[in-house]
């Protein structure tokens, strides 16, 4: 593996977790959001799926590929979908103008602490990469020092 592939594999890691922040802040943005702009009701709970980052895109190359040897190319986000399985949240409160005719009001399958423990996962994934990075940059710099001795 190329030195500067592994600096791919470790950036893209740290791009792909650093997006899933970004999308664990909007859910917790909009926990209270009980309406969209189109009128399709409360804001829905989005979640980021990860794929491997693909750099062969014909089924002999990867063959090819898992033969010789594994080279990893590092991950890229594969979709951001909305949460479908979990019920909107309904909180009795008349007076809101989202209301329904019952006086319910349908706020987002936004979970605080499920948000904040993803966020957190997120963090340490990051942490990690940039742990990687660092050690990636450290043996790059002792090898171009060894070669200037």
């Amino acid at each position: 593996m190329a030195l500067f592939q592994s600096f791919n594999i470790a950036g893209s890691g740290m791009t792909a977790e650093r997006f899933r922040m970004d999308t664990i802040a909007e859910n917790i943005a909009n926990v209270n959001t009980t309406h969209s702009e189109d009128g399709s009701g409360p804001y829905r709970r989005k979640i980021v799926t990860f794929e491997e980052r693909s750099l062969n895109p014909s089924f002999s190359s990867t063959l090819e590929q898992y033969r010789d040897s594994f080279k990893g190319n590092g991950v890229r986000v594969a979709s951001v979908s909305d949460d479908t399985s979990t019920d909107f949240i309904m909180d009795y409160d008349p007076s809101n103008p989202d209301a329904d005719e019952n006086g319910y009001v349908s706020y987002p399958n936004v979970n605080t602490v499920t948000e904040m423990t993803n966020l957190i996962d997120a963090t340490r994934a990051y942490q990690a990469n940039v742990t990687v990075f660092n050690g990636l940059k450290s043996s790059a710099q002792q090898g171009i020092s060894i070669g200037n001795s």
